[in-house]
């Protein structure tokens, strides 16, 4: 069985909808809380895959949060490695830095329910088979990253280009979320740094619309969400590393 290590930046960014999806298409997790001082980061030989969640802060903001320059090594030395690798939002925008991309400022903020555009690589992707040629995903951040050299644009939307990348066939980062329910989003909505952030942006962004949007569009994105995991450990499964494999296994 596969072991995915779970990079949780803060507390209210859980994997939602992916946890399920995970352990039903048979990966075990293991949590590392990165928000916590006392984490400890683990052995890169002691899990299969990293998935790396969301969270409010920046990547140029390591200074604030010294655990993301750790990440940042250690995404590094996963991809040496060659495990597989999935970035959510923050994840995503730490992923591009460790591949040699800029994370800035994007031009407008996203919060809300926006349209998804699939790229022409999408089309023989596993990850986005079950994709629509245009669907209809939450999203929030007000960061976007440069696409990393030797990685491919996937998916992109009219206010944020970059919204999902392969680099080699291991490695996705997913600018957007598939993750959330609606608990989920009323509790980052009721969250104090997020509610001051929807405060500022009265008149652009309206959070009673996004509540009304949710329930027409939360089913879609748990389809989306479900294939995402599975996907997602399919790839780990068929890559895992031979020294972490039973021994039985190994002979067959």
């Amino acid at each position: 069985m596969s072991t995915l290590l779970v990079i949780q930046h803060v507390p209210h960014e859980r994997l939602g909808t992916f946890e399920e999806g995970f352990k039903v298409a048979g990966c075990t997790l293991r949590p590392l809380h990165v928000y916590d001082e006392s984490a400890r980061w683990p052995q890169l030989s002691d899990v299969d895959g990293i998935v790396s969640m969301g969270g409010p802060q920046s990547v140029y903001e390591r200074v604030r949060y010294p655990f993301l320059a750790k990440e940042i090594a250690f995404l590094k030395e996963a991809l040496k490695a060659k495990r597989p690798i999935l970035g959510v939002c923050l994840g995503a925008q730490v992923l591009a830095h460790a591949l040699g991309a800029s994370v800035t400022k994007n031009p407008q903020k996203e919060i809300g329910w926006y349209p998804l555009m699939r790229e022409p690589a999408a089309e023989d992707d596993p990850m986005f088979e079950a994709f629509g040629q245009t669907e209809t995903v939450f999203q929030w951040h007000g960061d976007t990253l440069a696409l990393p050299k030797g990685a491919v644009r996937l998916a992109s939307s009219p206010l944020c280009r970059e919204q999902a990348f392969r680099y080699r066939d291991n490695v996705y980062g997913l600018q957007f979320h598939v993750e959330v329910t609606e608990a989920i989003i009323r509790a980052w909505m009721q969250t104090p740094g997020n509610k001051q952030e929807l405060a500022a942006l009265r008149g652009v962004i309206d959070p009673m619309t996004i509540r009304r949007h949710s329930p027409h569009h939360i089913a879609r994105l748990h389809e989306l969400s479900r294939h995402v995991a599975a996907t997602f450990c399919r790839l780990v499964s068929s890559l895992e590393s031979p020294s972490r494999r039973p021994i039985h296994a190994r002979q067959r």
